[in-house]
C-alpha cells in the first residue's frame, strides 16, 4: 500500500526522483497516466492492468465511460527508472498536470499521485476544510470505516 507525502523537483528534461519507499512498490516499469483533479497517477504494472480490466467492464454504450477510458489509456506511458531513481514524465503528462519545478508525490493506497506543488497545496487546503463532513458521510455509507 502506498502512503506518505514527499516534496521533490522535476528537472528541465522532465525527470523526477521517486522516493525509494514508493519506487520499490511501483516496480521497475510503472505506468503513469492522467489522473483526476489535475494530478498524474502512477501504478505498478499489475495494478494498472487491474484498473484496465475494471474500465473494460464499463458499458461502451456510455459516453462517459468511453471518454474516461480514452483519456486514461491514451495518456498512459510506461516509464523506467534510471540509476538515480528518476522517471521521465512525458511532456504531454507534464503539461496536463502543470508540472514545472516543485512537485508533490503522494502515496494514495493503490497508486502514487504526482502533483504540481502549488496545485496540491490549494487542493489540500480545500479538502481539509470539509474533511470531517466528508468523513461523516462516508461513515454513513460504510460504518466499518
Amino acid at each position: 500500500m502506498f502512503m506518505g507525502e514527499y516534496e521533490h523537483t522535476i528537472d528541465a528534461k522532465g525527470r523526477l526522483i521517486i522516493p525509494a519507499r514508493l519506487r520499490e512498490e511501483l516496480g521497475e516499469r510503472p505506468v503513469v497516466t492522467k489522473g483526476l483533479d489535475g494530478c498524474l497517477f502512477a501504478y505498478p504494472p499489475e495494478e494498472f492492468a487491474q484498473q484496465g480490466a475494471r474500465l473494460r467492464s464499463l458499458p461502451t454504450g456510455s459516453a462517459e465511460a468511453r471518454s474516461y477510458t480514452r483519456v486514461f489509456f491514451a495518456g498512459a506511458s510506461e516509464c523506467e527508472f534510471d540509476k538515480q531513481g528518476r522517471i521521465l514524465i512525458p511532456g504531454n503528462l507534464r503539461e496536463y498536470a502543470g508540472l514545472a519545478k516543485d512537485v508533490m508525490i503522494l502515496g494514495v493506497s493503490n497508486r502514487v499521485e504526482i502533483w504540481a506543488r502549488e496545485e496540491w497545496l490549494r487542493y489540500s487546503d480545500q479538502a481539509a476544510a470539509s474533511y470531517e463532513e466528508v468523513a461523516e458521510k462516508l461513515l454513513e455509507l460504510d460504518p466499518g470505516l
